[in-house]
């Protein structure tokens, strides 16, 4: 049964129904670079005081062994989040000697690629295939692509909203299948409406010259000797700048129904890509990579937004999802903000949240495969030139102003935002943070240099520096900041035994193994196979 935004917000005010949507849960994973005081990247192994990178619970590694990522647990607190993200960081200051995290999603000076190690993780057959696949992208892609951080932030809705709507729709069968329907609904209007998050938390209008080929800084103004930049751009880092291969444009991922999204991943995985043929597979007995498909892996798939479920051991992302529907969504679309040491606020987080039970609300009907060309026509204008006056987007078909597209939006999201509070304030932890988080957006909208992007063009040129001058005197103030203040939710010996069980956890996963890599990759593709 189809139900309107506005009856749905009605019936949800209702109080047996508000306290329903209590109990939204987040995690968030933010990467960031290691670097040294000079601001170069780190070509240290990582830390030992950071426990293993294959098993630690909140400190791992992404690509690169100088790219840490930092994982939170799910909290239903958006400030219990934030707490835990920032003792994870004090954690990281505390016991980084001559070393700082680098806080921007556009990476420091890097002269040459082969200057970026790739991350290790043991002598486990695991350990090794993950090794590999990070070969694979770097004979893929290159190096340089692989070292932009950002920052994902996970959610997952309140069973009691999901069983509230489910009621209120009129569903039949399980209560499972209509959430993962709930949920592609919702990815499939943030591929239509997503593009409010690079225009609000875009971060990234600018770059280090080294990062780019002097043939592909032609559209970019410079600032000063190694800067460069785009004057309207909000989120370089969710462009498609510097890559050098388009294996995955001709990909055709479907978000309509969860049996054909696991299904054309399922797809992707097995289809061959001659570019990467050439690559080789092992050659002269060293891996260059672990396959010579499209996708290497299920999470080689470059995606804003993914359906996510917790796989078992050895369970395939898609394997998960098929078996048990989907869990919770990852956004991958937030730039580290550099306006703070965690890389986002709990602000940032609210609007999130309301922007995302938002997309649940609003009707989502199934995408052609020409919707999606026009939704990433979009979101390719607002990441470049987002802030450009007057800049239009195709949206129902017809160009509108993005300013009054975001105003409509948000104004719907702020009714969101209040239901949210009000769900807070029947259980007694009273706040308004969701409706001024969202209300602070809505001013935003038409001054665009006064949102994040903008205002980091605008802190360079009133401070005179370049981009790696400027990052670096950030990194700098996180890190005194951090090492000067004391733990909020853990403390150091809670990370002391995280970092001594990790190292134990990787001893038992190199002792299990049984067979010899190519025995175990063997067996690992074998089910794809079918």
């Amino acid at each position: 049964m189809n139900v309107t935004f506005e009856s749905l917000i009605s019936t949800l005010s209702e109080p047996s129904n508000i306290q329903s949507l209590n109990g939204i849960a987040r995690g968030i994973e933010r990467e960031c670079l290691r670097v040294n005081e000079a601001g170069d990247l780190s070509q240290s192994d990582h830390p030992a005081a950071f426990g293993s990178a294959l098993s630690h619970q909140h400190i791992t590694t992404d690509y690169s062994e100088s790219l840490l990522e930092f994982i939170t647990p799910v909290s239903d607190s958006a400030a219990t989040a934030q707490q835990q993200l920032s003792d994870i960081h004090r954690h990281v200051a505390k016991n980084m000697d001559g070393e700082l995290f680098w806080p921007s999603s556009m990476p420091c000076q890097v002269n040459d690629e082969n200057d970026i190690p790739l991350a290790k993780y043991g002598s486990s057959n695991t350990g090794k295939m993950k090794h590999t696949y990070r070969i694979g992208l770097k004979h893929r892609y290159g190096s340089s692509m692989q070292i932009i951080s950002g920052l994902h932030y996970n959610v997952s809705l309140p069973m009691a909203l999901w069983e509230k709507l489910y009621d209120i729709k009129g569903a039949t069968g399980e209560l499972q299948d209509f959430i993962s329907h709930s949920y592609m609904g919702l990815i499939r209007n943030f591929y239509r409406f997503g593009w409010l998050v690079p225009y609000l938390f875009g971060a990234s209008p600018a770059l280090n010259r080294s990062f780019l080929p002097t043939e592909k800084q032609k559209s970019f103004s410079s600032l000063g000797e190694n800067t460069i930049y785009m004057p309207h751009a909000t989120s370089l880092r969710m462009s498609d700048m510097g890559y050098t291969n388009n294996a995955q444009d001709d990909l055709v991922i479907c978000h309509n129904t969860l049996d054909q999204y696991t299904d054309s991943l399922k797809k992707a995985i097995k289809t061959k890509a001659p570019e990467f043929a050439d690559i080789g597979i092992k050659v002269n007995g060293e891996y260059r990579q672990l396959n010579d498909n499209v996708l290497q892996i299920e999470n080689e798939l470059y995606a804003p937004i993914r359906p996510k479920r917790v796989a078992k051991s050895s369970e395939k992302p898609s394997e998960a999802l098929a078996a048990r529907g989907i869990e919770y969504i990852e956004i991958r679309s937030l730039d580290v903000n550099p306006f703070t040491a965690t890389g986002i606020t709990t602000a940032q987080m609210s609007v999130l949240d309301s922007l995302l039970v938002w997309m649940v609300l609003q009707p989502s009907a199934p995408m052609t495969a020409e919707e999606m060309a026009v939704c990433r026509d979009n979101s390719t204008k607002v990441v470049m030139e987002g802030r450009k006056p007057g800049l239009t987007l195709m949206l129902d078909d017809k160009p509108q102003a993005l300013t009054d597209a975001a105003t409509y939006i948000l104004a719907e999201v702020q009714q969101v935002a209040q239901l949210l509070d009000g769900a807070e304030l029947a259980t007694n932890t009273a706040a308004s943070h969701f409706a001024d988080a969202v209300t602070a957006q809505q001013v935003l909208i038409n001054t665009p240099d006064a949102l994040l992007s903008g205002q980091v063009l605008a802190a360079m040129k009133a401070q005179g520096l370049e981009h790696n001058d400027f990052i670096l005197n950030l990194a700098n103030k996180y890190k005194m900041e951090l090492v000067a203040t004391d733990y909020e939710h853990w403390d150091e010996a809670y990370f002391n035994q995280v970092q001594r069980d990790s190292v134990a956890q990787q001893q038992q996963i190199e002792a299990a193994d049984t067979v010899d890599f190519d025995a175990f990759l063997a067996d690992y593709f074998s089910n794809t196979k079918k």
